[in-house]
């Protein structure tokens, strides 16, 4: 059994470095990578072999979900040309984006308050559509443009779109059950 432990994620599913992929040939090219390499398949080989699978299975798990979701995808994309999206340490966004921002959350809050479900799946549903609208100027950014810092300040801004979904996900728990 050989493998490339040093092939970019991308390569490993047989895909091009870029932000635009077809999720379907991503799963697919993950399932067989599975099938072919996973532990189970070497029950019965010597230990060399169980280990060898484990480690080209753990590869493959690891590159399936650094590319599997926008976010982890732009930011390995971002790490391969060099480039750190600072998302601990540079929070600094346009003042409208955070205007945006401060308003869906106290929407959150009063509808969360008022116990009003339709409210928060209308928020959901608007914050679903700001967050395909910044994976849209993230896809440019990366693949068209080649901007990276812009790219790096758009992984933040998803990385709040996400971060507001899932407060109201929670929310929306909280509400309804």
């Amino acid at each position: 059994m050989t493998f490339d432990f040093s092939l970019p994620h991308f390569a490993l599913f047989g895909l091009p470095t870029t932000f635009a992929l077809d999720r379907n040939v991503l799963d697919a090219a993950y399932r067989k990578l599975q099938a072919e390499y996973h532990p189970d398949r070497f029950a019965a080989a010597d230990d060399a072999q169980k280990r060898l699978s484990l480690q080209i299975a753990t590869q493959v798990n690891q590159g399936y979900q650094a590319l599997k979701s926008p976010l982890a995808r732009a930011r390995y994309l971002l790490q391969l040309n060099g480039v750190d999206t600072q998302e601990e340490t540079n929070t600094a966004m346009p003042v409208d984006f955070l205007m945006q921002q401060m308003e869906w959350r106290e929407a959150i809050g009063d509808a969360k308050a008022a116990r009003h479900g339709d409210a928060l799946e209308a928020l959901a549903v608007e914050i679903a559509a700001a967050t395909q609208t910044q994976i849209a100027e993230l896809g440019q950014l990366l693949d068209q443009q080649q901007d990276w810092l812009a790219a790096a300040a758009a992984v933040r801004k998803l990385r709040f779109l996400e971060k507001l979904a899932e407060e109201v996900d929670d929310a929306i728990d909280v509400v309804m059950f």
